[in-house]
């Protein structure tokens, strides 16, 4: 009887061990990450400057800090109390049990053990100024939640999402394949950083009442609910004026306004914003992820076409 019991149980085991691993590294979160990726790298195709493999290894590395992003603030938010049974936001795998935080801190120190190795090969490619910069990316995933003044919890969130989860994500990208950053690769970034901060956004203004009953200060416990929401607006409306902008300044082609092309997911997911509260409001953290996605290959897509000759 206890050989059959073992040889039926192993199938369940190894389902109980993938199971808290995947709701750990929050899947819905990485076409996100993969966003900006995709748009430094049309830019480097726009430019005749694009690298296969150092493209890969770029979006390879930006999954990978998010994935250790999530883990990080799965951990780090349990140590310090914010996640509690009163949680509205996606399953937290460490507040919940299925996983020790032991466990948890060595899932993040392995992701972004393989991040740095990612930058490994980029750093011999593109030069120690991308090492650099994929250390800065690490330390900033751990200090989100975690170390002495985890930033995060003093309302400085939003602006490092949008530093290295949008600029340094797209600039890094095309740099590691043209060695160089140019004026419209700049400008490209910023619409892609405000959409990723956006996805933040709506995540804290979800949490902002348990956030602040945890003392977890962040900016949208400082602007409330409804200057939070002005928040995200004003995101997503950046995000869309900035392709007018350059193509009005000859910086980019007319095809970057492709980008307008997902405005009615955008308007929508604002509608949420301003009508739904708490939990429900993690249909509108998804679907700014996918509004992320979509406008990054879009964008991307615009430089593409102008490349070749469309």
């Amino acid at each position: 009887m206890s050989k059959i019991t073992a040889t039926v149980a192993t199938p369940v085991q190894q389902d109980t061990f993938l199971h808290p691993w995947i709701l750990a590294s929050r899947p819905k979160t990485l076409p996100a990450a993969a966003a900006p990726v995709i748009v430094g790298s049309a830019l480097a195709l726009y430019d005749g400057k694009f690298a296969l493999l150092p493209a890969l290894a770029a979006l390879a590395a930006g999954l990978l800090l998010q994935i250790g992003a999530n883990l990080a603030n799965d951990v780090f938010d349990f140590h310090k109390g914010a996640d509690t049974a009163e949680r509205m936001g996606p399953l937290r795998v460490t507040q919940a049990g299925l996983l020790t935080s032991g466990q948890v801190m060595i899932g993040m120190w392995v992701t972004f053990g393989l991040a740095a190795l990612c930058g490994l090969y980029l750093a011999a490619v593109a030069g120690w100024v991308v090492l650099a910069i994929g250390i800065s990316c690490i330390l900033a995933a751990l200090a989100y939640t975690g170390g002495p003044f985890p930033f995060g919890y003093y309302g400085l969130g939003d602006l490092a999402v949008f530093i290295f989860f949008g600029l340094v994500a797209v600039i890094g990208t095309y740099y590691v394949q043209a060695r160089t950053v140019t004026f419209t690769v700049v400008w490209a970034a910023i619409p892609m950083g405000l959409l990723i901060t956006a996805i933040l956004v709506v995540n804290n203004l979800r949490d902002i009442h348990t956030d602040r009953a945890a003392g977890k200060k962040t900016l949208a416990v400082h602007l409330g609910e409804k200057g939070t929401q002005w928040e995200y607006t004003i995101c997503l409306a950046g995000s869309y004026l900035v392709p007018v902008a350059m193509w009005l300044a000859g910086i980019a082609p007319v095809w970057v306004l492709l980008s307008w092309a997902s405005i009615p997911l955008a308007v929508s997911l604002v509608r949420m914003i301003y009508t739904l509260q708490g939990r429900p409001l993690n249909q509108a953290l998804a679907g700014t992820g996918r509004l992320a996605l979509v406008y990054g290959c879009l964008f991307g897509l615009g430089f593409i076409l102008s490349g070749i000759g469309f």
